[in-house]
């Protein structure tokens, strides 16, 4: 059944149906709106692609200012440094950033990178040297220990740092008492001690004063020295200097007070020291003597630890000796340790 022809059914053959319908299509205000649409698209895809572009500059500006205020180098400009490609990699985790604070407080120019490179060269390195001098048996347990000796010269370096920074304090609550006793406020006299004391004292106090011109407040920049530094002559000097910034009171006395604590301290800390020195060299006596008998006994008879660690009762013992060897330098250096 067809209509016949009439105001709402076209005639006509159906292509002529079809051109008319796109002559209605062209007509009406659907091509506007479909051009309307792509040029908003492409002026907004413009103008995000502009802001990501200038986001993205103003980011590397950003940081090139701030590791050229901090000495370091990002690969974006100034002298090139080694692994820089590395070091903006590992920054990116978590860890990474934890190593570099760590860095950081140990008062290095290494950066994350350098030292991301330097422990995986050592481990290869070791891992290779142990295997083809002793047995490749021993090749993994060289690499962890070459590891674990990586992150154990952070702690070291760190630890130093700290020795250094307590036995300056004496000095640095000395200044800190004069310059109050001259009447200057906390932040100048921090700033004066900055500049007055030596490393470690002066960089860890010039950060301080950075950041109270930065606005921080006292307590909480002395409290990041803190964190770096953690040691209890750095926490009675941090608690007097905080309790008088809020309370008030005779600081200058105080601080005269604790400067005599701490040089008593120091006098302590070093015969104590030096009594020690004789059970720590001790303890790392023990693993030496227990490396050295292996490298004797491969000499003496060649193969010998090849043939010990090829069978599953070798690798045990082998695997016995060395946990005893690390647990005796463990307790000689829990004896030796003695806080004060």
């Amino acid at each position: 059944m067809t209509l016949p022809p009439g105001p709402l059914t076209p005639a006509g053959p159906p292509h002529a149906v079809l051109a008319a319908a796109g002559r209605n299509f062209a007509a009406g205000p659907y091509p506007l709106l479909v051009l309307g649409a792509t040029l908003v698209t492409l002026a907004l895809a413009v103008g995000g692609l502009h802001a990501w572009r200038g986001g993205r500059a103003d980011r590397a500006a950003l940081v090139e200012r701030l590791a050229a205020e901090a000495g370091e180098d990002t690969g974006l400009g100034g002298p090139p440094v080694a692994f820089a490609w590395l070091d903006r990699r590992v920054r990116r985790y978590a860890w990474g950033r934890r190593l570099a604070g760590g860095l950081a407080a140990t008062g290095t120019d290494l950066t994350p990178g350098q030292f991301t490179a330097a422990v995986v060269g050592l481990v290869a390195g070791s891992w290779v040297a142990a295997a083809a001098l002793l047995a490749p048996f021993f090749g993994p347990i060289a690499a962890l220990i070459a590891g674990w000796a990586a992150y154990s010269f952070l702690s070291w370096r760190r630890r130093i740092r700290t020795e250094r920074f307590i036995a300056q304090l004496p000095d640095l609550a000395r200044v800190l008492a004069n310059a109050t006793q001259a009447g200057l406020a906390l932040r100048t006299a921090v700033s004066m001690a900055a500049e007055e004391l030596d490393a470690p004292a002066g960089e860890e106090l010039r950060q301080v004063a950075d950041a109270m011109a930065m606005g921080h407040s006292v307590e909480d920049s002395l409290g990041e020295l803190q964190q770096r530094l953690p040691s209890r002559e750095l926490i009675v000097l941090v608690s007097t200097l905080v309790l008088s910034s809020r309370a008030g009171g005779s600081v200058v006395e105080s601080l005269r007070n604790l400067t005599v604590t701490l040089e008593e301290r120091k006098e302590t800390r070093r015969e104590i020291r030096t009594q020690m020195s004789q059970v720590t060299v001790t303890a790392y006596a023990v693993p030496v003597i227990g490396l050295g008998s292996l490298f004797l006994l491969d000499r003496i008879m060649p193969g010998s630890l090849s043939a010990m660690t090829g069978s599953t009762i070798g690798r045990i013992c082998v695997i016995i000796a060395l946990g005893l060897y690390t647990l005796g330098f463990v307790l000689i250096r829990r004896m030796s340790r003695i806080d004060v």
